[in-house]
């Protein structure tokens, strides 16, 4: 009777996080032998569902059915005695004890009330062979490669469960022969009939290796479809969030003339990181924003992270009105007058506990130095400009920034970097999980912002928000810059061509 369900089926699922809506509404099906590829940007929401899947979070709403049954696991462990087991980019497993042990940690085989070395031995060895290794199970696990580990952890988590495997990031570590190695692995395992959920930003392996795919955006589902039938840009722009139409804003007069004539102040000349980004050539001009477009994972946060000094080059030049400029940390980067919003609001961006004021006054005070405090007047008096001038709500100088909604955390961010007066602005996903007003406003000072004379970097995954601000478009595939489009070429079109070609070539 079971077999007439899918595997497992996931209706409604809703979930939200101090009133924010992680989830809204998604649906998800998994069927028996199937590889489905769960996709998004970041703040999709996939972690979230993966983690209600798997019994790390309950749901508000929804239902949740395992072979036809209603099921809602209450943790990770009764996830796992219901059949879904989970492996994550970084292996949990005990690198100081053996392949063995941890195959069968917490359920050791006993003789005689002691744990039989021998027998677990034996069945380590078994079940390993399913998996095509040959390898010593006495041997600690810290002695063998990231792709072996991986296979070991997906031979504990199937033993353990046996009907859903969820595996969160993969292949980030892996070369391209250890990829294949562990795609092997999976496809064996669909012959089996296990259903096996993967997440990853790698678009080429998604057509490798998966059957069906799940894009989620902003916490509603985009669609389910056949892999067989959907075109790579089709893909891409569901992850995107647009329809392939034309969303270009109204150039105006002079638009193209921005990135073509008169000096650019600040260059990047094979700039770059081994591992991180490819080295890039990119030029700056007063007036001018620059987006930065590509999908999760393409490089797009760590060319912002070399731009200010997170991540240190090693490879090429940055120059500064002609003259060669160290960018080795964030306080060199503040120092050339450089000011960065990172993806990561809450993490990255504010100290929650702290005041609007003294959030504000982070990156001036730094600037300045430790050793000229801003006193308690200058503070309050410019954290109350700012409040005024970008509507912070509510307008209180004293209240911690956390209980401030995302769109009033995020001015208060812009407000900090502005009060340093930068030449150079970088925004990275500078309207992600904030409401319709304050996306528009943070929009509408962007280029106020640019037509004072300001230079800004804007990373966006919202193609609409490049083509209304951006005068030109760096487009990254694979930690790289491949494309750069200009003027009138800033269309939501071609910046997903540019994305598709090189995912296609890759």
């Amino acid at each position: 009777m079971a077999e007439s369900y899918p595997l497992l089926e996931a209706r409604g699922i809703g979930k939200a996080f101090l009133g924010i809506a992680a989830l809204d509404g998604v649906d998800f099906t998994l069927g028996r032998g199937e590889i489905h590829a769960l996709l998004g940007e970041n703040g999709a929401g996939k972690s979230t569902l993966i983690k209600i899947l798997t019994g790390v979070y309950s749901r508000d709403r929804g239902t949740l059915q395992l072979d036809g049954a209603e099921v809602t696991p209450a943790s990770v462990a009764d996830a796992q005695k219901l059949g879904i087991g989970t492996v994550y980019q970084e292996v949990n497993l005990l690198e100081n004890l053996t392949v063995a042990e941890n195959l069968y940690l917490g359920r050791q085989p006993t003789r005689f009330g002691m744990i039989d070395r021998r027998e677990m031995r034996r069945r380590s060895k078994a079940l390993l062979t399913r998996y095509g290794l040959d390898i010593d199970v006495d041997a600690l696990l810290s002695s063998y490669s990231v792709a072996i580990r991986q296979i070991i952890a997906i031979a504990r988590a199937v033993d353990l469960s046996g009907k859903v495997l969820v595996l969160d990031e993969p292949t980030a570590s892996l070369d391209s022969h250890e990829v294949e190695t562990l795609f092997t692995v999976l496809r064996r395992l669909r012959e089996d009939g296990l259903g096996i959920v993967i997440i990853t930003h790698f678009l080429n392996q998604v057509y490798a290796v998966a059957d069906r795919v799940t894009v989620l955006r902003n916490g509603r589902l985009v669609g389910t479809r056949d892999l067989a039938n959907l075109p790579r840009l089709e893909l891409i722009s569901m992850m995107l969030g647009r329809e392939l139409q034309h969303m270009t804003r109204e150039r105006q007069p002079g638009d193209e003339t921005i990135t073509t004539t008169g000096e650019a102040p600040i260059r990047f000349e094979g700039y770059g990181k081994r591992g991180s980004v490819a080295p890039f050539d990119l030029a700056v001009r007063p007036g001018e924003v620059v987006g930065i477009a590509g999908l999760l994972g393409s490089g797009r946060s760590e060319t912002a992270f070399l731009m200010f000094g997170i991540d240190r080059a090693d490879s090429g030049t940055a120059t500064i009105d002609g003259k060669p400029a160290s960018l080795s940390s964030p306080e060199s980067a503040i120092g050339h007058g450089f000011g960065f919003c990172p993806e990561e609001r809450k993490t990255d961006g504010i100290i929650g506990d702290f005041s609007v004021a003294d959030n504000i006054a982070l990156a001036l005070q730094a600037s300045r130095g430790w050793a000229k405090p801003i006193s308690s007047r200058e503070k309050q008096a410019l954290a109350e400009s700012f409040i005024k001038s970008l509507d912070i709500r509510p307008a209180s100088t004293e209240k911690p920034i956390k209980l401030l909604s995302g769109g009033n955390q995020q001015k208060a961010i812009l407000a900090r970097w502005l009060a340093t007066e930068p030449r150079l602005l970088i925004l990275d996903e500078p309207t992600r999980g904030i409401d319709i007003g304050a996306h528009a406003e943070i929009l509408k000072m962007i280029e106020r912002l640019c037509a004072e004379g300001m230079s800004l970097v804007v990373i966006s995954s919202e193609l609409d928000e490049l083509t209304a601000v951006a005068h030109r478009v760096i487009v990254l595939s694979d930690r790289r810059h491949v494309a750069e489009l200009v003027g009138k070429q800033v269309t939501t079109d071609n910046i997903l061509q540019a994305i598709a070609s090189r995912t296609e070539a890759a």
